[in-house]
């Protein structure tokens, strides 16, 4: 089944406009390169970490300079906004490799409250140097036949870029908490019901409602989690051991 050795990922939680009131563009390539120093394959940022207003071409300078910043560092990159692809506007996620090629693009299947763009159909996965991956985004999280449906096709991680926020009526006291112990969950089911990996990355931003939750999970643990704060994480997935709990686990 093709990958043996184990794969370091990294989730960049970073801090939206902080350095620049426009565009993440500047802490995006510094986290790049923070990621390969932890000795990262990829690095996932969360939804929506380019541009602050507005779509962004598929061809914009920007994406070509975290291109050239990934080649640079021989790192895999996935980042996510609402990119103009074939003359219409998703919120995409799109897949970079460690020549600075981009490798391909998830387009959000499940919106929640967005107008401004058209909504994705069509579930993918990506063929790595260390394995198959897969893409949802944000919402996506909560629909559990999704990441099925990614399993069934050979993915073995799921990043899940997010840019989370709670409903204000849900909680009458504790939101950021509650809500943290929600996106905890989801997070574990996922990779316990499918017996895969996976990653949540969300941002910090100058919101009330935003909820600033990032985790690694295998099927019985989150491994690394933060919390309300800007930083990345990194984890040694062990695929050989995943592959022993699949054929544990199977109903066949």
């Amino acid at each position: 089944m093709g990958v043996i050795r184990k794969p370091v990922i990294a989730i960049a939680q970073i801090k939206y406009y902080d350095i620049n009131k426009t565009h993440n563009l500047i802490k995006i390539k510094r986290y790049i390169f923070k990621a390969k120093k932890n000795k990262a394959d990829i690095v996932c940022f969360p939804e929506s970490c380019l541009k602050k207003t507005g779509s962004i071409n598929i061809e914009d300078r920007m994406v070509k300079s975290i291109q050239a910043e990934c080649k640079k560092n021989e790192i895999w990159c996935i980042i996510t906004d609402d990119f103009e692809i074939n003359n219409k506007v998703y919120n995409s996620a799109l897949v970079i490799d460690r020549n600075g090629k981009i490798r391909g693009n998830y387009n959000k299947i499940n919106l929640y409250g967005e107008n401004t763009v058209e909504a994705g159909n069509k579930i993918k996965i990506f063929r790595t140097d260390f394995g198959k991956i897969g893409i949802a985004i944000c919402w996506d999280l909560t629909f559990p036949e999704l990441f099925s449906e990614m399993k069934r096709k050979g993915a073995e991680i799921i990043f899940c870029p997010a840019q989370w926020n709670y409903d204000v009526p849900a909680h009458k006291s504790r939101p950021i908490y509650r809500e943290i112990e929600l996106l905890r969950s989801m997070v574990l089911a996922r990779a316990h019901e499918n017996v895969i990996y996976v990653a949540i990355c969300n941002p910090l931003m100058d919101s009330k409602t935003q909820v600033s939750y990032s985790a690694i999970a295998d099927p019985h643990r989150i491994i690394k989690e933060k919390i309300g704060e800007e930083g990345l994480i990194t984890a040694e997935l062990d695929i050989i051991k995943l592959r022993k709990f699949r054929r544990l686990y199977s109903k066949e």
